[in-house]
């Protein structure tokens, strides 16, 4: 009996024991890790202590979408409300034409300014001569630089009935002349545009990068089998640098909902609410001019929750088609 518990106790310790061994390992490990790339964690840290501050940290805070929240009865003491904040969103008059010019800003944005960037990269690519390629390359990379207020100023003094391009279409078409910043019906294109003059040789520097990865070997090869430029671009630069376009494909579409908020704010005004107010400005409204913090907060929880179920979606479509994915 006595050995028969001695066998039973020794049965039970060795997983207990197993289990501090692994874990004293791992400690010694962390801690080696640690002493040999202390200068590599100094550095990541104020990275790492940005995203827990400003980016985790006030996740705390989304409990207020479930409340009617009130500053002077704080998190815990104001009233629990359920989903009411929710379905007051979803059946106000704004939502449908929110949701809608949320999707067709971005979704414009996905066609016309994500590839112009390619094109540029692809283009670039195929010029022999340094010093116009360098040339093109500062002039598209200057805009980058500017400040969004300046560039949204240069559009309204530009765009104004009084402005460059109407003088110009008076000028040579004698169009009448019309203000732009104040047309719903030219919001989209307005937007769509200035970004990809601003942003179109900055992101080409991305895909610059990847084609210098690209073997040239494989351009000697095709040819040798008497492949032209446009063929040798189709059929390897453009398979080369795929895996870099898939995975900012996919980040960008896990910004869908997003759609630049804060230029839309610097361009839109009362009369291009129509095309122009989309779900971040709407939260910016309600919750700072308004005050009403509670129902901003579900506005922006829904904002959020439809991005990470695109991005998630985005990414299992990547990792079926190919062996592109985040993760």
């Amino acid at each position: 009996m006595a050995n028969l518990e001695k066998g039973v106790t020794s049965l039970n310790s060795k997983p207990n024991s197993s289990l501090g061994t692994k874990m004293s390992n791992f400690r010694e490990k962390v801690i080696k890790d640690f002493k040999r790339n202390k200068v590599i964690y100094l550095m990541v840290s104020p990275v790492v202590l940005y995203y827990l501050i400003f980016q985790y940290g006030p996740m705390y805070g989304l409990q207020i979408a479930f409340k009617d929240y009130s500053p002077a009865l704080g998190f815990h003491g104001s009233p629990w409300v359920g989903f009411a904040h929710f379905k007051e969103f979803f059946d106000s008059f704004f939502f449908w034409r929110l949701l809608k010019n949320t999707l067709l800003l971005s979704f414009y944005s996905l066609v016309f300014a994500f590839p112009a960037g390619i094109i540029l990269a692809l283009l670039l690519n195929e010029i022999k001569g340094r010093v116009f390629k360098r040339t093109v390359q500062t002039i598209t990379y200057m805009p980058h630089f500017v400040s969004l207020v300046v560039i949204v100023g240069i559009l309204f003094d530009f765009m104004a009935r009084d402005g460059v391009i109407n003088d110009m279409l008076v000028f040579l078409f004698g169009i009448e002349p019309v203000a732009f910043m104040r047309e719903s019906a030219w919001f989209r294109t307005l937007f769509v545009g200035s970004d990809i003059w601003q942003n179109v040789g900055w992101s080409s520097i991305i895909f610059l990068a990847a084609m210098s990865n690209v073997d040239p070997a494989l351009y000697e090869a095709a040819k040798m089998d008497g492949a032209g430029r446009l063929k040798q671009m189709w059929h390897i630069t453009l398979p080369g640098i795929m895996p870099t376009v898939v995975i900012l494909l996919i980040l960008l579409i896990g910004k869908f909902m997003t759609v630049g908020e804060e230029k839309i704010l610097l361009m839109y005004n009362p009369t291009t609410y129509e095309t122009a107010d989309v779900i971040g400005t709407y939260v910016y409204r309600k919750g700072i001019l308004e005050s009403n913090f509670s129902y901003s907060a579900a506005v922006g929880l829904f904002k959020a929750m439809i991005a990470f179920t695109l991005l998630l979606i985005a990414n299992s479509i990547a990792r079926k088609v190919g062996d592109t994915k985040l993760w």
